[in-house]
């Protein structure tokens, strides 16, 4: 099992940035991929970013350009700065964490990022 703890969401105005945390735990030898998903109402969820084991990383082409993720291995941590951002940015953005081994997915309770003057 692994367990996965966000931090960082909260209200930013347009253009500006915010850094979100995700704190993995218990089996994270397992993990072969981390990364942030992001639902809005009434929208399907998205594929926000993620980074392999191999420090791979994959972008949403909706924040290419405006989000970094990256990953700090003796902390155990994935982070994802959000930079320029945007009232459609606006969401719930969870942490998730892939064991393709096991066809196993670990979610975070998610943080809430709202975007607005």
């Amino acid at each position: 099992q692994v367990q996965l703890v966000e931090s960082g969401g909260g209200l930013v105005q347009p253009g500006g940035s915010l850094r979100l945390s995700c704190a993995a735990s218990g089996a994270i030898f397992s993990i072969h991929a981390l990364g942030w998903h992001r639902q809005s109402p009434g929208k399907q969820r998205e594929l926000v970013a993620s980074i392999s084991r191999g420090d791979s990383t994959n972008y949403a082409d909706s924040v290419k350009g405006r989000f970094i993720i990256s990953r700090d291995n003796a902390k155990n941590t994935v982070y994802l700065q959000m930079n320029s951002l945007r009232p459609d940015d606006t969401a719930v953005y969870t942490c998730w964490a892939a064991d393709f081994r096991a066809a196993q997915d670990y979610w975070g309770q998610g943080t809430q990022v709202t975007v607005s003057s």
